[in-house]
């Protein structure tokens, strides 16, 4: 994978110097090796606790577990912020209404591969099916049993996809490339999708009539904890449920009891809703000081990786390609396309 030209970087260089990047990893610095010499980049999370790292900064660069709230954006657009680049499709971490009220300009990355995290969360679902995960750690021991290991066909099982925006579609594709037959809910339904055979319905037949259910949404205030107490009882006995989107799309505690109860038979989560401090942080040495999470990870049918859907090669050099030129055409007085 190649990362952006130098002289591509070496432009961004000349032009800013008061930058600074939170929440920057290792995996990403080959995309952005260029711009090491003129902006500032910091692993820590930005909130209001770590705020100090960004005064001065008329740019700043924030993930997704970044809080820039009311209180925060007030003192960074007092030290002169003028526009935050989100490395990230979701915004929810952002107070909108602040940011308009202060000034500050806000873009994102719509849409730096779908595919990424679509073809993640069907390696989930494969892996939790076909317990990939319990064979991998039965071998590992010289225990060469598949009982307890039997999955079902995804052809001709029931789909239900929630939310058909671009990861949702991809999402869909693939399930039709298995022979499943999909469903799907969205206020907007795509006509390229139910031409390809996807068919729409209210989002209480596809909760009850489908085995599997990926959620494809953005976190607002209208979905959060879309997946509830009220919506996990509308669904099949031993339903498989994914989330690979938002985590504050799912309660927790209530999905738990579903898990307990048997009406979810298996679960899968790249995102969680109390991330934040856990997610993207080594807690091998101490203690993840979180009793749901604590307790999602004892269930034998729930897989959780950490926050990784979109981690390929070319979401990276597309998330660092969408903000170089955000920011870009910030400083150049031009129009934001990515605005939010």
């Amino acid at each position: 994978m190649n990362v952006p030209s130098s002289r591509y970087f070496n432009q961004f260089n000349a032009i800013f110097m008061r930058i600074a990047f939170f929440s920057f990893r290792n995996y990403e610095k080959p995309f952005y090796e260029f711009g090491k010499t003129v902006c500032h980049f910091f692993s820590n999370t930005l909130n209001y606790e770590t705020r100090n790292l960004a005064l001065g900064a008329e740019i700043i660069s924030c993930f997704v577990n970044d809080k820039l709230d009311a209180r925060l954006l007030k003192v960074l657009a007092q030290s002169g912020l003028k526009l935050i680049a989100l490395r990230c499709a979701g915004f929810n971490n952002v107070d909108l209404i602040a940011a308009k009220e202060l000034d500050i300009q806000i873009v994102r990355v719509p849409a730096y591969s779908p595919f990424a995290v679509a073809e993640h969360a069907v390696a989930l679902l494969l892996c939790l099916n076909r317990k990939i995960h319990k064979a991998y750690n039965r071998v590992r021991k010289n225990n060469f049993s598949i009982e307890g290991l039997t999955g079902f066909d995804l052809h001709n099982s029931k789909v239900g996809v929630i939310g058909t925006g671009k990861i949702g579609q991809a999402f869909c594709r693939i399930m039709l490339g298995f022979g499943a037959e999909v469903i799907a809910f969205d206020p907007y339904p795509n006509s390229e999708l139910q031409k390809s055979g996807v068919q729409y319905f209210e989002l209480e037949k596809v909760l009850s009539d489908s085995k599997i259910i990926s959620l494809h949404l953005p976190l607002i205030e209208s979905t959060r904890h879309i997946i509830n107490k009220n919506s996990l009882a509308k669904m099949q006995n031993g339903v498989l449920l994914i989330n690979t989107s938002r985590g504050g799309l799912v309660d927790t505690k209530a999905v738990i009891k579903a898990l307990k109860s048997g009406k979810v038979g298996a679960l899968a989560l790249d995102v969680y809703e109390e991330e934040e401090g856990i997610f993207f942080v080594d807690h091998s040495e101490d203690m993840v000081r979180d009793d749901d999470l604590n307790r999602l990870m004892t269930f034998h049918n729930v897989l959780i990786t950490s926050h990784q859907a979109f981690l390929t090669n070319e979401a990276l050099f597309n998330i660092a390609q969408a903000t170089i030129k955000s920011i870009t055409a910030f400083q150049q007085g031009k129009e934001l396309i990515n605005a939010v």
